[in-house]
């Protein structure tokens, strides 16, 4: 099982990426090999660390390609979407999850607890994405969208704790109506809306009834 005829190495990167998360979230990360993700791509050990140096590393990789498709799909059917509509509907969309990618971020979490070579690339994952929702507030705060006295870093702080917490307490450990969730949701983003957008709440939790 060594390199693929016909397949390129950026398709071959993206099989190990899905047979990553397929095997991770199945086994967790202390149960599975290297061997064991290799084997689902159908590639040699030696084609995997030619894309990816470490097992911790490939775990982050993949956790990192599931957040970006999630934040591309949204981007791509509405790229005029405000900040503060894409928050909540990223929000309403957290209960509801991918279970494999719940299971990736508990288990990155979890063994970078316990091992440091897990915890270095999380660290960069983490610090990546609160650059990014914080610059994200930025740019709505320019464009009178956000609050301009909110802390960018403390809401994308938030925004990281609302979104990993989510992974932990799943549908079926606790689950949540999804209107009652979803006015929860559009109340707290208007109080992080702009003061010139008063109505934001009376127009989100409305928008909700006719879904």
């Amino acid at each position: 099982m060594g390199r693929i005829a016909g397949v390129t190495p950026a398709e071959t990167r993206e099989r190990l990426l899905r047979a990553a998360a397929e095997v991770f979230a199945e086994r967790g990360y202390d149960g599975t090999r290297v061997a064991d993700i290799a084997a689902a791509a159908g590639v040699s050990n030696g084609a995997l660390y030619a894309h990816f140096g470490s097992k911790a590393e490939l775990l982050v990789a993949a956790l990192s390609a599931y957040g970006r498709r999630r934040m591309a799909d949204l981007f791509a059917a509405d790229p005029d979407l405000s900040v503060p509509d894409l928050l909540l509907t990223i929000g309403r969309w957290l209960p509801h999850r991918n279970a494999t990618r719940s299971h990736l971020i508990v288990e990155a979490l979890v063994a970078a607890r316990r091992d440091e070579g897990v915890a270095r690339p999380m660290r960069g994952y983490v610090g990546e994405r609160a650059d990014w929702l914080a610059e994200l507030a930025r740019v709505a705060q320019d464009g009178g969208e956000l609050n301009p006295a909110l802390s960018p870093e403390a809401l994308a702080h938030f925004c990281l704790l609302l979104s990993m917490g989510s992974a932990l307490i799943t549908p079926d450990l606790h689950a949540v109506d999804d209107e009652e969730w979803g006015a929860l949701l559009a109340r707290v983003v208007g109080a992080l809306a702009s003061p010139a957008i008063s109505p934001y709440v009376e127009r989100s939790t409305s928008d909700e009834s006719t879904d």
